[in-house]
């Protein structure tokens, strides 16, 4: 009897996952009761003491699984912010290049205008050329302070229901290339826009906004998942606080693959939502 429950135990453990670790316990005890049951005559039982041990055996174990998951899920992520930051890096020596090359062309422009005398089209290349004088100032700005970036918040009622938000931010030249890519294969609808705010500390703005509403996030395992229960206006509220002015807010989302796609759903789907 004592193998048989010692191997009933190891098989919990064998097959455990940090998800069932509930079910691993029941089986165990059903383990246990059949035991006592069939050793009632002998008066034969597992040791309480003993089966409290390997319960807390299968809770460690469950434990280190769910450790090491995080740790996977934690490099695959640093992995991720490696490649970001690559890509980041890369658009802007790209930028800077199409820049550098577009005032150069300005500036042999203005000779020749000078030379022509053509005072009007003068005008008009010294203004793109100030522009472009911002442009760069603009971009070397974004290579030297790494903390720039925007601040973005999005949604996806289609997959996770309404008042659902993800707050995030990314340092790459067109913050929608960065939503695109969150809304490709890993959800079934393109993500909603609600704010894109550009911030010279990116970073502290949402660290900040994250601690502001740590106590309403979806995951609280797994910290790096940036979704909270959070309506886009209290966002909006919190960015208007934190920032100050804000140009663009959107406040409902526009969810066009989801609403177009609802009404060809099952009839059992369409009254769950």
């Amino acid at each position: 009897m004592l193998r048989a429950y010692n191997a009933e135990a190891d098989n919990c453990v064998r097959s455990l996952r940090s998800g069932n670790v509930v079910t691993a316990k029941r089986r165990l005890e059903s383990a246990m009761a059949a035991i006592e049951k069939l050793g009632a005559i002998m008066e034969m039982r597992v040791s309480p003491d003993f089966h409290s041990l390997r319960v807390q055996e299968l809770e460690l174990t469950a434990d280190y699984q769910m450790k090491v998951r995080e740790e996977k899920e934690k490099a695959r992520e640093e992995r991720e912010l490696l490649r970001e930051q690559r890509r980041v890096e890369a658009e802007l020596a790209a930028e800077k290049k199409r820049l550098d090359k577009e005032r150069s062309h300005c500036l042999n422009a203005l000779e020749a205008l000078r030379a022509k005398g053509d005072m009007s089209a003068l005008e008009q290349v010294q203004g793109r050329l100030s522009d472009i004088d911002k442009a760069i100032e603009a971009n070397d700005y974004r290579i030297a302070n790494i903390r720039a970036g925007y601040v973005y918040v999005i949604s996806n009622i289609g997959s996770f229901g309404p008042n659902i938000v993800k707050i995030g931010m990314t340092r790459r030249l067109e913050p929608m290339d960065r939503v695109r890519e969150l809304g490709s294969a890993s959800v079934p609808f393109r993500y909603d826009v609600h704010a894109l705010h550009f911030s010279q500390d990116a970073v502290a703005l949402e660290s900040g906004l994250h601690k502001m509403f740590a106590s309403r996030r979806v995951n609280f395992v797994n910290e790096r998942r940036e979704f909270f229960f959070v309506s886009p206006a209290e966002v909006r509220d919190a960015l208007l606080r934190e920032a100050g002015g804000l140009l663009e807010y959107t406040e409902m989302p526009e969810a066009l693959e989801y609403l177009q796609s609802l009404s060809r759903w099952p009839q059992d789907q369409q009254q769950r939502v």
